[in-house]
């Protein structure tokens, strides 16, 4: 077992070192730049007085809450996660699971605010529809997906994050680490034990 454990956590390390960033054309960007300019796009809007809102799905709906209270808390840019169980069972009832997340950025969205998708597969119909409502909104969008490299959430942001695996834990743990990497740099991490 001592073996399988530490090819795990070898795998984790190059899954992790190998997320890949691009830009809003696709183009590639380092992923330290990638990440800099999605500080600068959540920063700016705090220092606006706009918010920063995360979606996701099962697991990425877990880091999304997470993300959003340590955003919020933590690294004082008001953030939140679109995962209220009221309001997930009231519009999909309404008017069908694929809008979810559109259907809450078009009420509480507002220009100047920031969208982070994160998806797996990056397929979720409601994951993409969430997108589409906030670039109609002039809301920037931040990505976090993996599985397919050609998925299509991968292309429809400002900043881009891939995170190059097929597994659920391995893309979820990568998410997670990679966000917490953003909210940890722009709250002056200087790499300091």
């Amino acid at each position: 077992m001592e073996g399988k454990i530490e090819r795990y956590f070898d795998v984790l390390g190059d899954t992790m070192r190998g997320i890949e960033a691009t830009g809003p054309e696709g183009e590639p960007v380092q992923t330290g730049i990638a990440i800099e300019r999605a500080i600068g796009l959540i920063r700016g809007a705090a220092t606006d007085g706009r918010k920063t809102m995360f979606i996701g799905n099962g697991g990425s709906a877990a880091i999304a809450s997470h993300m959003a209270i340590d955003f919020s808390k933590n690294g004082k840019m008001p953030a939140m996660a679109y995962n209220d169980a009221s309001a997930l069972t009231c519009l999909g009832n309404d008017n069908g699971f694929e809008t979810v997340f559109a259907g809450q950025i078009d009420m509480l969205g507002r220009r100047g605010d920031v969208l982070v998708a994160i998806s797996s597969s990056g397929e979720s119909p409601n994951i993409l529809n969430g997108v589409k409502a906030a670039a109609a909104r002039g809301i920037a969008v931040v990505t976090v997906s993996g599985f397919a490299p050609g998925n299509r959430l991968r292309g429809l942001g400002a900043v881009n994050f891939y995170v190059p695996s097929r597994e659920y834990g391995f893309v979820e743990i990568s998410s997670q680490a990679l966000l917490h990497a953003m909210l940890d740099l722009a709250m002056g991490w200087t790499g300091v034990p």
